[in-house]
C-alpha cells in the first residue's frame, strides 16, 4: 500500500491511497459489508457509484462462511465480486458489543459464536492470519475497545492490553499488498489517547486508526477529542476514524485532518426510512411523502432521483418491497459519495474553514 497527501487546508487533508485493486482517493467513506456483502447493493452498482474501497468483517465471515472456504473460492474480492480494495475489522468492536458472549484476556478472546454456540479463541496472531487468508488490502489490528463509561483503570487496562495485541500483530508474517493498521484507543480522556497514540503510533503499521470513539460519548467529546488528536497522527500515514458516520461527524473530522471512515448509519438508515438530502434528512414514512411527485433531493443525480417519485418509495416502504431498500441505499451512498467528493475539493481549493461555517450554518437552519 501506498499514501501520499496531495492536499492540505489547515488541518485538513486530501489524498490518496494506492492498493493492489485500485487507487482511492482520500478523505474517503467506506460503505459497510460486514458479512461480505453491503445490504441492497450489487457491487457493480456500487462501483457505479464511484466507491473503491468497502469495509467487511474477519471475525463474522471466519464464523460464516470461514476463511478457509473464502480462500478456496480465490479470496474475498472473487468471492462477493468486488473489484475495488477491501478493509477487514478485526472483531475488537465485538469485544465492546458482544461482550456478553466473550471473556478477554491478555492472550486474547475466548467466545461462543452467535451462530451456534461454538467456542472460538481469537489472538493478535490469528486474526490477522485470518485476513491474509481473505485476501483484503488493509487488515485492522484486534484492540481492545472499553465502554465509553468505563472508569479509568479499566480504560488503561484496555490500553495496555491493546498495544501489547498491537506488537504481536506486526510478527505475523503478511504479504506485501496486505498492510496493516494499529488502532488507538483511551476512551474519552485526552491525556490517555495522547499517550497511547505516542504508544500505537510509534509502531510500524502502514496506516492508525481512532477506536473506540460512536460508542456512547457526547458528540461534542469526540468532536473535541479529534479535534486535539488527528494532527498528531503520523502525517505520512493514513488516519481512520473507526464506526463514525454522520455527516456532520466526517465534515468536522475531516476539518481535523482524518482521511477515512466507515458506518452502516447510510445503509442501515435507507432501510428504516431515513434518506439524506441537501435540505437535511427526511423520513419516507412521513404522511405528506403519499402523494409527492417530485424525487428525494431535487438536486442529487443519483439513479433514484433521476428515476422515481418520493410517493413510489413511499409506497414501497409501506409494502416492504425489497426494491425500496435497493433504491434508497443507493441515494443514501450517492449522498455520502458526494459529500466527499465535496470535502476533498474544499481542502484541494483551501476553503476547509469556509465549507465547514457554510455546512454548520445549513445544519443549525434544518433542525
Amino acid at each position: 500500500m501506498f499514501f501520499e497527501v496531495t492536499g492540505r487546508s489547515g488541518p485538513a487533508r486530501a489524498g490518496r491511497i494506492e492498493t493492489s485493486h485500485g487507487t482511492v482517493e482520500t478523505p474517503c467513506f467506506m460503505p459497510v459489508g460486514t458479512y461480505g456483502t453491503v445490504k441492497a447493493m450489487d457491487p457493480a452498482l456500487l462501483e457505479e457509484l464511484g466507491f473503491g474501497l468497502i469495509l467487511s468483517n474477519s471475525y463474522h465471515l471466519s464464523l460464516s462462511p470461514g476463511m478457509e472456504l473464502v480462500r478456496g473460492m480465490g479470496g474475498l474480492h472473487e468471492f462477493m465480486g468486488w473489484n475495488g480494495a477491501i478493509l477487514t475489522d478485526s472483531g475488537g468492536f465485538q469485544v465492546f458489543s458482544l461482550k456478553e458472549l466473550l471473556r478477554v484476556t491478555d492472550e486474547g478472546v475466548e467466545s461462543r459464536s452467535p451462530l451456534d454456540g461454538s467456542k472460538r479463541f481469537l489472538t493478535p496472531e490469528s486474526v490477522v492470519e485470518t485476513e491474509v487468508g481473505l485476501g483484503v488490502d488493509i487488515a485492522m489490528v484486534l484492540d481492545h475497545c472499553p465502554p465509553s463509561d468505563a472508569p479509568r483503570r479499566q480504560v488503561e487496562e484496555a490500553m495496555a492490553r491493546t498495544t501489547a495485541w498491537a506488537r504481536r500483530s506486526l510478527q505475523v508474517s503478511r504479504p506485501d499488498q496486505t498492510a496493516l493498521f494499529g488502532i488507538v484507543q483511551g476512551g474519552q480522556s485526552l491525556d490517555l489517547r495522547k499517550r497511547h497514540i505516542e504508544e500505537i503510533c510509534g509502531l510500524d503499521f502502514d496506516g492508525f486508526a481512532l477506536g473506540g470513539f460512536s460508542v456512547g460519548e457526547p458528540p461534542e467529546v469526540m468532536h473535541e477529542l479529534v479535534a486535539a488528536l488527528a494532527p498528531s497522527m503520523p502525517a505520512d500515514r493514513p488516519r481512520y476514524l473507526m464506526g463514525v458516520g454522520r455527516p456532520i461527524d466526517i465534515v468536522l473530522a475531516v476539518a481535523s485532518g482524518v482521511d477515512m471512515f466507515d458506518c452502516v448509519i447510510p445503509t442501515r438508515h435507507a432501510r428504516n426510512g431515513q434518506l439524506f438530502t441537501s435540505a437535511g434528512p427526511i423520513n419516507v414514512a412521513n404522511a405528506r411523502f403519499r402523494t409527492e411527485s417530485g424525487p428525494p433531493d431535487p438536486l442529487c443525480d443519483c439513479s433514484t432521483c433521476r428515476r422515481f417519485s418520493m410517493a413510489y418509495l413511499s409506497h414501497l416502504y409501506r409494502r416492504h418491497e425489497i426494491l425500496y431498500s435497493i433504491l434508497s441505499t443507493t441515494h443514501n451512498l450517492a449522498f455520502y459519495k458526494k459529500l466527499m467528493e465535496r470535502l476533498r475539493l474544499a481542502v484541494m481549493e483551501d476553503r476547509m474553514a469556509s465549507f465547514v461555517e457554510e455546512f454548520l450554518r445549513k445544519e443549525n437552519s434544518a433542525r
